[in-house]
């Protein structure tokens, strides 16, 4: 089966389609074992051992139809170039760059912050015998390193944007 989906409506149907498996999965465990004695509460469908069979057949079909959503979707963020900021990436590369960099980054960035802060403070805190407060000597930019800050939380808050757009208007065909 291929249908023209937006991105949202592929991911929304992953989602179902995982929920369709998952109520498979647990039905076909529930009628895998009885009690010779009993009978076979299928038997008028062709008995339990060919309706395992029908839902694992369904289940394989559910789960490709999956696979072939994603590959759809992988496709399309290979394709589409998306601008954030003075950055144009695909969106796979924003993806991946929110994946794996932009929480890391983010969290030195907000830790450098934090320890210069934290300095500070302690500076403050404890003054030399004189009376005064020992100098403290940053290494850094601390303007640069606030706008890095903005910039990040900036373009974070542009890519989730644009990505939600991008996904409500983006069709796909799987």
């Amino acid at each position: 089966m291929s249908d023209k989906l937006t991105i949202t409506e592929a991911l929304a149907e992953v989602k179902t389609l995982n929920a369709r498996i998952a109520k498979k999965r647990q039905g076909v465990a529930n009628y895998l074992l009885r009690d010779a004695r009993l009978r076979d509460p299928m038997e008028a469908e062709g008995g339990v051992v060919d309706w395992i069979k029908r839902e694992s057949q369904a289940i394989g079909d559910l789960e490709q139809r999956i696979v072939s959503i994603r590959t759809a979707i992988q496709r399309a963020n290979l394709q589409t170039r998306l601008k954030v900021g003075s950055q144009t990436k695909v969106i796979a590369e924003w993806l991946n760059w929110r994946r794996e960099v932009a929480d890391g980054q983010k969290q030195h960035l907000n830790g450098l912050a934090g320890q210069i802060v934290n300095a500070r403070r302690t500076v403050q805190n404890n003054k030399l015998p004189d009376g005064t407060h020992p100098d403290l000597v940053v290494h850094l930019s601390e303007k640069d390193l606030g706008a890095q800050i903005e910039t990040m939380e900036q373009t974070l808050g542009e890519l989730d944007g644009k990505l939600s757009l991008l996904n409500a208007t983006t069709t796909v065909e799987a």
